[in-house]
């Protein structure tokens, strides 16, 4: 990877090493919403699609510092509902009826030695990934569709009883974006080891908020800099008169029951 200026405020953090992230990250996003039938747009600003995309999943994520606010959200529908991941923290969307749904930090692992643990186990067929999926939490958000992608990995680890207790998806080829990860134990630093165990040669890149970061960097990920979800809120309304904005649902993105990652 190579070295970039640091950005604005942020003497010697690299904005290739963010960049990178976040136009995996986007590319997962696309891979998802194509999943359900939805067709996304990338060019050098951003990553988007015209409609609404799936539960937990943003409607933009920029891929470059700077980028228009204006002309970002005419490229979505940003009635309420909509979702933004501002890869670089550097947007303000509050004067367009959007808050800061959640803030979290992208972290980057070269490819230096694994820690010492078992893969895990690919997931193949439908049922498998039913089974994943409901592991998981996220149901039918995730279609067969996934498992014909050659960019695409989903992986669990199973007890002795064959029953899963954890996994991830790995998306992208040479670097992978980690992203999904659960596991139903307390120890989530498992999972981010067998992750590493199972591609030991590629570097690695994600996102994740500060209450689930630490496991992370436990297992050799670094932050890269922060980066920001905005939610535009659905109001209620009582009586005509409008209350404050209640978020109805789950937050935007790959999130079952995490944090977004």
């Amino acid at each position: 990877m190579t070295s970039a200026p640091g950005l604005p405020g942020m003497p010697g953090m690299p904005i290739d090493a963010r960049a990178a992230a976040a136009s995996d990250n986007a590319e997962w996003c696309d891979i998802v919403c194509g999943s359900h039938g939805l067709t996304g747009r990338t060019d050098a600003d951003a990553w988007s699609v015209s409609h609404r995309s799936p539960q937990w999943y943003p409607d933009a994520v920029t891929l470059r510092p700077g980028v228009d606010a204006v002309t970002l959200l005419a490229r979505i529908d940003a009635g309420p509902g909509a979702s933004v991941k501002d890869s670089f923290a550097d947007i303000d969307l509050s004067g367009y009826g959007f808050r800061v749904l959640f803030e979290a930090q992208w972290i980057h692992r070269p490819p230096t030695a694994p820690p010492v643990d078992t893969p895990l186990d690919p997931v193949t067929t439908a049922d498998d990934l039913a089974a994943w999926a409901a592991a998981h939490g996220g149901g039918e958000l995730f279609r067969p569709a996934l498992l014909t992608n050659p960019r695409v990995r989903v992986l669990a680890r199973h007890d002795d009883r064959g029953a899963i207790t954890g996994g991830a998806v790995l998306s992208g080829d040479g670097q992978y974006g980690v992203s999904n990860l659960f596991t139903h134990t307390d120890r989530p630093r498992d999972i981010w080891r067998a992750v590493c165990a199972t591609v030991p040669d590629a570097p690695l890149v994600g996102y994740e908020t500060t209450p689930e970061l630490a496991p992370a960097l436990e297992t050799g990920f670094l932050p890269t800099g922060p980066l920001r979800v905005w939610l535009r809120a659905r109001t209620a309304m009582l009586g005509g008169i409008g209350t404050d904005p209640a978020i109805t649902g789950e937050p935007p993105e790959e999130r079952a029951a995490r944090p977004p990652q």
